[in-house]
């Protein structure tokens, strides 16, 4: 427990050295290194079988399970929280570097976040949990305002702030219906009663906000795509996987959940997952485009919860088995992508000065390493063999064919289509993204200027793209830490490898890449000169001759347009020499945009024209007050 402790002080002082030295930067990234080097090496011995472990204090108010607990659950959480953490603060350096405005309050925002993030997966009681909770959400808070100067980094803020408070009040609800106000086991039948139910419905709305959970998902795209990129990795990759945490405590608790829990879970899975990839098609800020790309993901974590659940419900072990060690890996493998992810993006952007895929372009060829780890991220995440993201979303279909075989239940089929739908939206999406930034010719001259990212941006990308390599060339390697973590679920997980079939994929993935190095090699770029291998009659293509990323998607999200909503710039070609015409899409949220911004500015127009009853006259208020009174005695003796 020592060395989670060490963890914790240097997590949160990390961003002190930067207020008060000049090279501050580099000894903070320093200490938020050493202190996550900590963290992980306390979390990994508990996933290799050391017994869990808690700091308690003396006296009955906090209980025998005191401040924290690191058990396998902390543990597994700890790893992304603390791997990326780390990752964001080198790859800091070279984007925030030191003199830089506001990059003092910057870094120590980013070390209080990391801090309070792994004090939050520690927590060992509601209060803990709380003071956590709300550390995570005020640090955040600050990290997305960071470019304060902004309009959409404050507006995209405000929107986080009270949606964070909004989760937060119906924690506090939550947890005061917890039999004895302390975490732990709920005793039988709890969960089917109607306080366990209004406890589950009032959890799910937490940690649905802070997961990004359709449709409560409206804060994270905005906050996402304002932040700092190496806060956006965090953010996308950890953070809101808190409410996912949230919901596997819950999970642990109950020792016989209801069936609508697990059918509940999975339904506002497919839904999250299918809208999720679907919004993303209909993107321009790459950064946007990535953060609903999060929204899909935690909609196939929630469907691995929910198949998960439906087996420890129905008593099929194997279900379950294969559910919780998808979503619990899911988690682990969206990590690593969807930060390598994040990171390249805003190598990209450090170097061209814009974020608009209509603005990019033939990045490849200036950005090599850049475009190398995007393309990584992009295979990882479309779930494509040899890869992490693979490996994960492979077993959730392994779990999906079993209670095929098993129930032949119409909830079987609906999830086997909405896995396959949201792989081919995800592909098709990111052929999208990464053709149109890094492929063709340039658009603007800011992308034909760009420049490749320094050192201290390029190795956080390739140690995380390395270890998307690794987990899916490997997944052997987890599993063990997985299934201890799986049966902290109430689940004996010991089947967990050979119904997994992870040696088979190992081998696959092995063959896959020993069939594709020749391949690479023989179509490298330097084998032969540089020509037009399609120029449809024109000696010299230009860039006004790709397509953009309106045209490319403009089919998907045709088909998704009862969902979309997309306003099109659509212009007729009557004339035989018609002149130049331009197409475009936008695609706006449907909660945000469509439903709440409207409603607010309705209620803003209202509320002030009230503003006249506050003239600041003295005869004024004092007249309000005698009225009231006198409301007072009528009410008092009719």
């Amino acid at each position: 427990m020592s060395l989670l402790l060490a963890a914790l002080v240097l997590l949160a002082l990390s961003g002190v050295p930067g207020l008060f030295l000049r090279r501050g930067g580099r000894i903070g990234a320093g200490l938020l290194v050493l202190g996550a080097c900590l963290g992980l090496a306390a979390a990994i011995g508990v996933l290799a079988g050391a017994p869990a472990r808690g700091l308690s204090l003396p006296g009955p108010p906090l209980g025998p399970r005191g401040l924290l607990l690191l058990d396998p659950i902390a543990a597994w959480f700890l790893l992304p929280v603390l791997l990326l953490s780390a990752c964001g603060a080198v790859y800091a350096l070279g984007t925030w570097p030191d003199g830089r405005p506001g990059v003092r309050g910057l870094r120590l925002a980013f070390g209080a976040l990391a801090a309070t993030m792994a004090l939050l997966v520690t927590a060992g009681q509601p209060a803990v949990f709380l003071l956590a909770w709300e550390g995570m959400a005020a640090a955040a808070f600050l990290l997305v305002m960071a470019e304060d100067r902004d309009p959409e980094a404050r507006r995209a803020g405000w929107i986080f702030l009270a949606l964070t408070h909004l989760g937060t009040l119906a924690l506090f609800a939550a947890f005061a219906l917890l039999p004895g106000g302390r975490f732990g086991a709920l005793p039988p039948g709890f969960a089917a009663g109607a306080r366990g139910t209004i406890f589950f419905l009032l959890c799910l709305l937490a940690f649905g906000v802070k997961a990004g959970l359709m449709p409560l998902h409206f804060w994270l795209p905005p906050a996402h795509a304002a932040a700092p990129s190496h806060v956006s990795a965090v953010m996308s990759g950890v953070m809101i996987k808190m409410g996912i945490l949230g919901l596997v405590r819950v999970l642990a608790w109950v020792p016989d959940p209801p069936l609508w829990w697990g059918g509940l879970l999975m339904g506002l899975g497919v839904l999250s997952g299918i809208l999720g990839v679907a919004f993303a098609l209909g993107q321009h800020d790459l950064k946007r485009l990535l953060a609903y790309h999060s929204i899909e993901n935690v909609g196939i974590i929630l469907m691995g919860l929910g198949l998960g659940l439906l087996g420890r419900s129905l008593g099929h072990p194997a279900l379950a088995i294969l559910g919780f060690g998808a979503a619990l890996l899911h988690v682990l493998n969206h990590a690593l992508f969807k930060g390598l992810l994040f990171l390249a993006a805003g190598s990209a952007v450090h170097g061209t000065g814009t974020r608009m895929l209509e603005h990019l372009g033939g990045l490849a060829r200036r950005m090599p390493w850049t475009s190398a780890a995007f393309l990584a991220g992009a295979w990882a995440i479309c779930g494509l063999p040899p890869l992490n993201g693979f490996v994960s979303e492979w077993l959730l279909y392994l779990g999906a064919f079993r209670a095929l075989g098993l129930t032949r239940w119409p909830w079987s089929v609906a999830l086997l289509a909405a896995l396959a739908l949201v792989g081919a939206l995800a592909l098709a999406c990111f052929a999208k993204a990464y053709g149109t930034v890094f492929l063709g010719e340039p658009r603007t001259p800011e992308a034909g200027e760009a420049h490749e990212a320094p050192a201290a941006m390029g190795l956080p990308m390739g140690l995380l793209a390395l270890a998307c390599a690794v987990l899916g060339l490997a997944p052997v390697l987890v599993a063990p830490a997985l299934a201890r973590t799986v049966a902290a679920l109430g689940v004996d997980a010991a089947p967990l490898a050979g119904l997994a079939r992870f040696p088979a994929l190992s081998l696959m993935g092995l063959g896959l890449l020993a069939a594709a190095l020749p391949l690479a090699l023989w179509l490298r770029p330097w084998r032969r000169p540089e020509t037009c291998t399609w120029d449809c009659g024109y000696a010299a293509p230009t860039a006004r001759m790709q397509y953009t990323a309106s045209s490319f998607a403009a089919g998907p999200v045709a088909g998704f347009r009862w969902a979309l909503l997309p306003r099109e710039r659509r212009v007729r070609i009557r004339a035989l020499f018609p002149s130049p015409v331009r197409y475009g899409s936008h695609v706006d949220d449907p909660v945000l945009d469509r439903a709440a911004a409207p409603t607010w500015r309705l209620a803003g127009r209202g509320l002030s024209r009230l503003r006249v009853v506050q003239g600041g006259q003295l005869p004024a208020y004092l007249l309000y007050v005698l009225l009231a009174l006198m409301l007072l005695l009528v009410w008092m003796v009719v």
